[in-house]
Parts: C-alpha cells; sequence; structure tokens
C-alpha cells in the first residue's frame, strides 16, 4: 500500500520555495596621487529573504484547501485537505509541473493553476464526485456516485457499491460499551484476510490500511459516547489509479457525527438565487449559467416576466433560456474572435452587493489562456450575481461566459467561489447546436444582459 493512506494523517509547516538571491557590490574609496590603492573592500549586501512561511500565507485559506483539493484529485497529493502550509502540498505542486514538462518551481503561475482546476473537476465530474448525508446515520461524507451507484441501507448502515462488485463502500454503525479508538482498531484488524499494511490510531480516530483478500482495503472510524461510525472502502487493485484519489478526498470529507453545517462539498442552494443572462437573439434567447437554473420551479428574466429553459449543456455548465412575447431586447454580438487574456465581466450583481439594486456593472479578470474549446480558469472570481456575465476583451470583442464555481473541497473548512470562462468557440457551437445564430447584434454589453431569477422550494 503506498503512502497515500499514512498522508491523510500528517500536515506539515513549511512550503513553497523562497524568493530572492545575495548579491555583492564592490566599494572602492578612491585612490590618493602616490599613495598605494587601498584593498578593495567587498561588502555583500543581502536583501530580506521572504520566509517560506510568508510566501504560503499570501494565499487565502480558501484558496489552499481548493489548491490541496485539486491536487489531490490529479493524483499529485496525498495528504490532508486542510488547507494549512504543509511541504507536502509544495512537493505536489512540483510533481504536477514536472508531469506537464514545466519548470518545478513550487509555485503555479495562472496558466498552470487553470489547467489544475480544470482538469480536477473534470475527474470529480467523471466520477460523480458529491457530498451526501447519510439518512441512516447522519454521517456527511462524499461518494463517487458513478462508480458506485447501487446503494443499499439496513439498521446496521449503508452500503454503496460498483455493479460487478470491483469497488465497494460501506458505512457501518453501532453501539459499544465505553469504546476506544484502540479496541476498535483490534477488532477490525482481526477481520477475516485482512492483512494490514499501515495503522494509526489517535484518540479521536484510527486508520487502517493493506489488503483483505485480492482487494485493497481503507478503514476509517471514530466513535461518540457508545456510537461507532467505521468507513470501509474495498477496492480491486486493478481500480487503484481511479480509487485512491477518491480515497483521499473521502477521508477528509468524512464527518461521522456532524454537529452543524458542514462545508465539504457546495453550499445547499437558496431558495432565491440571482445570475446574469445575456440576451443572444431579438426573438427572446437569453444564455446564462446552467447551475444557476437548476431545480427552479420558476425561472424570471427581470423586467420580462418568466422563462422557459430549452437546452443545456452540462459539459460547459451552459443554459439556453427563452421568454416569449417580449419586446425591445438587445442581442450582443457574438461573432467577432477574441484573443487577449484582460476582459471585461459585464453583469449584475446579486441584490444583497448593491442594497437591493440590479445595476449592471463591469469588472476587470484575467484569465490563463484563451482560444480553445475548453474552459479556461478565471481571475479574480467576480461577485454573486456575475455567473453568466459576458466577457469581452479590451478591443470589445466577445470572449465568452463567466461563470462562478463553488469549491468541492473534501476538508474541514469553507471554499471559496472560482470563477470559469466558457470561451466564445463553446459557446457558439453550443447556440449553433440549438438553433441559434449568435452573430449579428450590438456590441453594447450592458445593454445585453438581464438578470436571472431562480425560484426554488
Amino acid at each position: 500500500m503506498r503512502s497515500v493512506f499514512s498522508a491523510t494523517l500528517m500536515v506539515s509547516a513549511v512550503i513553497f520555495a523562497s524568493l530572492g538571491s545575495s548579491a555583492q557590490a564592490q566599494l572602492t574609496p578612491p585612490s590618493t596621487a602616490g599613495a598605494k590603492p587601498k584593498p578593495v573592500t567587498t561588502v555583500p549586501i543581502r536583501p530580506a529573504l521572504q520566509k517560506p512561511e510568508e510566501t504560503a500565507s499570501a494565499m487565502s485559506q480558501a484558496e489552499r484547501l481548493a489548491l490541496q483539493s485539486d491536487l489531490a484529485w490529479v493524483g499529485q497529493y496525498n495528504g490532508a485537505i486542510t488547507g494549512d502550509i504543509s511541504e507536502r502540498m509544495v512537493k505536489a505542486i512540483k510533481e504536477f509541473q514536472k508531469s506537464r514538462g514545466a519548470k518545478e518551481t513550487g509555485v503555479l503561475n495562472p496558466q498552470e493553476r487553470g489547467i489544475l482546476a480544470d482538469t480536477a473537476r473534470k475527474r470529480q465530474e467523471n466520477v460523480g464526485w458529491k457530498i451526501v448525508t447519510d439518512p441512516l446515520t447522519g454521517v456527511r461524507l462524499g461518494i463517487p456516485s458513478k462508480l458506485v451507484p447501487q446503494q443499499a441501507s439496513d439498521a446496521n448502515g449503508t452500503k454503496w457499491t460498483s455493479p460487478t462488485g470491483t469497488i465497494q463502500i460501506q458505512l457501518a454503525r453501532r453501539k459499544e460499551a465505553t469504546p476506544t479508538t484502540a479496541k476498535l482498531a483490534e477488532l477490525e484488524k482481526k477481520e477475516a484476510q485482512r492483512k494490514i499494511d499501515y495503522t494509526v490510531v489517535k484518540p479521536d480516530f484510527f486508520v487502517l490500511s493493506g489488503l483483505q483478500g485480492l482487494k485493497k482495503f481503507y478503514v476509517r472510524g471514530t466513535f461518540k459516547g457508545d456510537e461507532v461510525r467505521i468507513l470501509t472502502i474495498l477496492y480491486d487493485q486493478a481500480t487503484e489509479n481511479t480509487v485512491e484519489p477518491v480515497v483521499i478526498a473521502m477521508s477528509s470529507a468524512f464527518n461521522a457525527f456532524p454537529t452543524g453545517p458542514q462545508v465539504a462539498g457546495p453550499p445547499p442552494r437558496k431558495t432565491v438565487e440571482y445570475g446574469t443572462g445575456v440576451v443572444v437573439s431579438d426573438d427572446g434567447a437569453i444564455l446564462t449559467d446552467r447551475q444557476i437554473t437548476d431545480g427552479c420551479v420558476a425561472v424570471a428574466i427581470a423586467g420580462f416576466g418568466n422563462a422557459d429553459r430549452v437546452a443545456e449543456d452540462k459539459e460547459h455548465d451552459l443554459a439556453l433560456l427563452r421568454i416569449y412575447g417580449a419586446r425591445g431586447l438587445k442581442p450582443l454580438n457574438l461573432a467577432s474572435p477574441a484573443s487577449k487574456t484582460a476582459l471585461d465581466l459585464t453583469g449584475i450583481a446579486d441584490p444583497q452587493n448593491q442594497g437591493g439594486g440590479g445595476a449592471v456593472s463591469s469588472v476587470k479578470a484575467s484569465v490563463a489562456q484563451l482560444g480553445g474549446s475548453s474552459d479556461v480558469a478565471l481571475s479574480p472570481p467576480p461577485a454573486l450575481g456575475f455567473s453568466g456575465a459576458a466577457a469581452l476583451d479590451g478591443d470589445g470583442k466577445f470572449a465568452g461566459i463567466a461563470l462562478l464555481k463553488p469549491v468541492v473541497v473534501a476538508g474541514p473548512a469553507n471554499g471559496a467561489a472560482q470563477a470559469v470562462l466558457v470561451t466564445s468557440d463553446t459557446v457558439r457551437d453550443f447556440l449553433k447546436a440549438n438553433g441559434v445564430a449568435g452573430a449579428s447584434g450590438s456590441p453594447d454589453a450592458k445593454a445585453s444582459v438581464v438578470r436571472v431569477i431562480c425560484v426554488r422550494k
């Protein structure tokens, strides 16, 4: 068993290579006539070096959480997802850079960070990662729903399995008199056919890993009073590359006894949620964020009335809305190609961010790369309400649609929203596939954006 499991329990304290180097300057006093010149005096000038901890501390806790989570999902980071500064994290960054043939600096540039985030997000989507609360036990945990679509529960817990049984996740509950983690660990070691490769026992939890027959296994357990909760993951060795990043995420997300709002995953959806839509035809077609319009009992366009969601692109989180009988719509010109990375995002911030108002505004942002059909990272993320905003380059040409993406972390602290840009090529392909030309229109983004309102139960 690799160190992937042991590392989930370790948190170090240092990160990122320090910057700066020493420099020297020679100071030579002028010589007087007839006198021997004095020896040259060399005085080293040593600029103050920034400590590695200070470099890491410049990032927010949410940024470090997101970074650790993304590195874990691409298989480079095998430590606890805590957001704490760690040497393990910078080593993972270097490994990621090495895997791409880039210089191993330990600090990601914007392009590398965007690629990392996009890769991690796609891997989460590939396994169907989601945070669930087990209704039987109240345990909160992460589940790769596409890998283990079959679920069954009984009085002793809940089990998720793959169709062929190659991957099994078991959440067990039981009562024991005066339990301790040491006693619980010893009982789990005696499970049939288990060969233990790694054991750690702490006062509040224990972890075991190794082989159980021909399968790898990972066990994490804890207790509260006389209530015992144990998570067991079994998987065929042939699935190791796919499952081990998931095991790291599951270990960090596991909360056996939630006591309040949990944050290992996206926040719950609001009863009323606001986004931005871009008018793409004068007959009522509006482009917006698919996630903003998910689960709505009604979708409204401020000033125009209700709208129907007529198409969606799940891969890029785009939705096409349509309103009927509206007049005065000004579609945005989407035809011009864009190639710059400095952008103006035009949208409508959440009413809470503007005192209940609905004014259109623009903010600056940049992307790591632009011009392909894939989503790219967008920084800094705009305010709530801007998801679905129009992005234009410095020449006023359409660059794409900005979407806010809540970070799905597997750690114990809140993640901040990230943002991506769905590029102009992807937008035009989506519209063309749904019969919207999206070619002619106004270059004035402020005249072409509308507020999208989702009402949920």
